[in-house]
């Protein structure tokens, strides 16, 4: 069961949800820091029964924040501006974590809005545990001139899987589940990387929010809770007190457990069909299927220009260079998918490929960057994840390097290039960082523009 992306607009801000299956809509809300990626094998699981439906919630993965000083009624009045806008009257929903407690809120502003309603753990803090959080929990996170910033998240990731708090690091908060998996840890800190401190609205937020539930008396839809060994959360299950008719809250064992028993909870009662979507007009994915990619190719700009812009290797789309114009991520950089297996390295791979995409676009022109001088090996070396994250500060380095030198490997007069200082900022160098990180395939594109142009 294949997965799409999309965009749509709310007044002023844009919101990326992922979306798999048919059936009824099963809304799912991620925990924070992360995004909807994070769901995206329940999504595959669940998708035979549901049409899911996964947003990133205000200010993480590609969504806008929300403006000011947003409360988590703020973040659940996102959640049903999202339903309004989608056409969405009555549905399933799901959250986890943090994810629960933005449901939940939501759930109490209009608990008409759904039909039934399962959710992974539930936070009841006591004033002792909320006074150890403090401030500490959530620093500011803005990038720094030489990426100090990159080794403190690491270990902020990393270590949250062994202590909870991450911060306290003492026998009485260490966790059962602790690991140190590069590519699991990797997943959460890009997402940290496209929050920003934005993390700390979405967040803080969610840690402020009144943690009582529905009053018993209440009419409120079917919900089951339920948290697994191992959960920081599951201990929590004991704090409810009493709940609505038609709520259960139970521990299990294993992580399948409570999904298996969320779905079941979730397919008991009878839910309406889904609409048709609606999207924004100026942004999305296009599904593509040639020259050996079959996935989603992101596209941003004006889907009436007949011109298409392709970026440099090792980056990805910038609309504001030809604003009138449509721009992609190529296979490998940016939002769009990866090869399924190694990209090509001669240009003829890569020409089926943007023409498939100029074919579905409807675009005639295609405007295509000259490679960057230098040896591609060295251009762009292997930025796989590894244990320490070393990874995350040498591609820091590579794109503050390449505003003075080119190649950024060739530290030498002779190879110095003039650059503004402006383009130091570390809001800027964060921008490059992640495309660098996103570029998969940087190198066999740099090599097939080598090979079109020989």
């Amino acid at each position: 069961m294949s997965i799409t992306r999309h965009f749509i607009r709310i007044g002023d801000r844009i919101v990326h949800y992922r979306k798999a299956g048919t059936g009824p809509i099963l809304l799912m809300i991620h925990q924070s820091p992360r995004s909807s990626a994070e769901y995206e094998s329940l999504m595959e699981k669940w998708a035979p029964h549901f049409t899911c439906i996964a947003p990133d919630t205000p200010g993480f993965g590609q969504s806008d924040p929300l403006r000011g000083d947003p409360d988590i009624n703020d973040f659940a009045e996102a959640v049903h501006a999202l339903l309004d806008a989608l056409g969405i009257d009555r549905c399933a929903a799901y959250g986890f974590h943090s994810g629960a407690i933005i449901l939940m809120t939501t759930l109490k502003q209009r608990p008409e809005r759904f039909a039934r309603v399962a959710m992974g753990g539930y936070a009841v803090w006591t004033v002792e545990e909320m006074a150890l959080f403090g401030d500490a929990y959530l620093p500011p996170f803005h990038p720094s001139d030489y990426g100090e910033h990159l080794a403190w998240l690491w270990n902020r990731i990393l270590e949250q899987t062994w202590f909870f708090p991450w911060f306290a690091v003492d026998g009485d908060h260490r966790l059962s589940v602790a690991h140190d998996d590069p590519a699991r840890v990797d997943a959460v800190v890009r997402e940290m990387l496209d929050a920003g401190n934005a993390y700390q609205a979405g967040y803080g937020a969610v840690l402020r929010a009144p943690r009582d539930i529905p009053p018993a008396d209440s009419e409120m839809p079917p919900c089951l809770i339920t948290a697994y060994d191992g959960d920081p959360l599951q201990d929590h299950i004991d704090r409810l007190g009493d709940m609505p008719s038609g709520w259960e809250a139970r521990k299990v064992a294993r992580p399948d457990d409570h999904q298996q028993a969320s779905l079941d909870h979730l397919l008991a009662g009878e839910h309406a069909a889904a609409p048709a979507l609606p999207e924004a007009d100026d942004r999305g994915f296009v599904a593509i299927d040639a020259s050996g990619f079959n996935g989603l190719v992101h596209w941003h700009g004006n889907r009436e220009s007949d011109a298409l812009h392709l970026h440099a290797s090792g980056r990805a789309l910038d609309s504001g260079s030809a604003p009138d114009a449509l721009h992609i991520d190529l296979p490998g950089h940016g939002l769009s998918d990866g090869w399924a297996g190694d990209a090509p390295r001669d240009w003829a791979g890569w020409a089926a490929l943007i023409d498939a995409v100029s074919a579905e676009l409807g675009t005639l022109k295609t405007h295509i960057p000259a490679p960057p001088p230098g040896d591609p090996a060295r251009l762009y070396p292997d930025l796989t994840p590894d244990r320490f994250g070393a990874y995350l500060t040498t591609a820091w380095q590579i794109v503050r390097a390449r505003h003075f030198f080119e190649p950024w490997y060739e530290a030498s007069a002779g190879n110095a290039r003039a650059f503004d200082p402006a383009d130091l900022a570390p809001e800027k160098l964060a921008i490059e960082h992640r495309d660098l990180l996103r570029a998969r395939a940087a190198r066999p594109y740099h090599l097939a523009l080598i090979d079109k142009d020989n």
